[in-house]
């Protein structure tokens, strides 16, 4: 498969698929006129690679990953770290998240939102509360 029918594939952008390339994470084969030429396999990485970053994974977490599932050795807790480690960078940015919709949502219950200039949200970003 050509990189375009590889896009169509696999669903990931053809800058997607190259930066991956670009980075090492997959290894398409070249022929003698340098076009990409992939396999089954660098089908099957791609596929993982964007299950992956659809979870939220980083580009690092995914070489750990894919590591891993590709070592027939590895241990199952050596994966699970990686996802607990995630999920904890996860949750750590919806207690973010949370903190800035209640703050959020306390300055739009105290603007007026009437033709007055007095605005609370405007001081706030200005720092004069």
């Amino acid at each position: 498969m050509n990189i375009g029918e590889v896009s169509t594939h696999t669903g990931l952008p053809v800058k997607t698929i190259r930066y991956y390339e670009d980075i090492n994470l997959i290894k398409p084969l070249r022929d003698n006129n340098g076009y990409r030429r992939f396999r089954d396999q660098d089908i099957h990485k791609l596929n993982f690679l964007g299950r992956a970053r659809t979870l939220g994974f980083t580009i690092e977490d995914c070489r750990t990953l894919l590591a891993l599932y590709e070592d027939e050795t590895r241990a199952s807790s050596d994966v699970k770290r990686v996802a607990r480690d995630h999920l904890a960078q996860i949750d750590a940015k919806i207690a973010d998240l949370r903190g800035m919709r209640e703050t959020l949502s306390h300055l739009i219950d105290a603007c007026a939102g009437d033709d007055r200039p007095d605005c609370p949200i405007l001081k706030d970003l200005g720092g004069k509360l």
